[in-house]
């Protein structure tokens, strides 16, 4: 199971007089940790190199900046893979101190920072989520709700048009059973919505388009 951070971890070291400071935090995708790096380096213009490394969405990112290639960004995304991470962003910033490391020593240094910042955070597991809609009528739209609030789901929005619309979020685990309870509960009059923000006279107007 993956897991996000609860929120941003920091660790510092100091070997031979270099300074590696280490931040590990949640970020939404690329362009994010992006802008992100670029904060970091205008907070720190005299360091010598700001490397990260990114999970998320799937896809994977090192930046040595200007390191040795491999001796930074790669140990520290080899890091946060060990962790089952997802939607992070690992940082270090480097203040060079005059007493260069050689490729192990920098590895070893990148590595131990993240992995020492990992040791302080917060983690909290990436439950797949269910996202459904459906229309019935007015005089069901109060016993949805309290089937809703039964099952912990988080109603995202409700439209009112000749039917009530409501669109809600649940653990996918969840999706089967509640559906299965609402559609008993039903007796017929409630109708399941392909997309989560299309109303019932929507959906009516695009079969009606569609065939003509």
């Amino acid at each position: 199971m993956p897991f996000a951070l609860a929120r941003p971890a920091h660790h510092e070291l100091v070997i031979k007089k270099s300074r590696f400071i280490a931040c590990v935090e949640s970020v939404t995708g690329r362009e994010a940790a992006l802008d992100r790096v670029a904060q970091l380096k205008a907070e720190h213009p005299s360091a010598a190199h700001v490397c990260w490394a990114l999970l998320a969405g799937g896809q994977s990112a090192a930046n040595d900046d200007g390191e040795p290639g491999g001796t930074a960004g790669r140990p520290m995304l080899e890091v946060l893979r060990h962790q089952d991470l997802e939607g992070v962003l690992a940082t270090v910033v480097r203040y060079f101190g005059g007493v260069k490391l050689g490729a192990g020593g920098l590895m070893r240094a990148y590595t131990d920072a993240v992995a020492q910042a990992l040791l302080t955070a917060q983690k909290v597991a990436l439950i797949p989520q269910a996202h459904l809609a459906c229309s019935v009528p007015y005089a069901l739209e109060g016993w949805v709700r309290r089937e809703l609030d039964l099952a912990k789901a988080l109603l995202t929005d409700v439209t009112h048009a000749s039917w009530v619309s409501l669109s809600f979020d649940l653990p996918q685990c969840q999706a089967t059973q509640l559906m299965a309870r609402l559609n008993e509960g039903g007796r017929g009059q409630l109708v399941w919505l392909d997309n989560a923000h299309m109303t019932l006279d929507d959906k009516v107007g695009l079969r009606a388009s569609t065939q003509g």
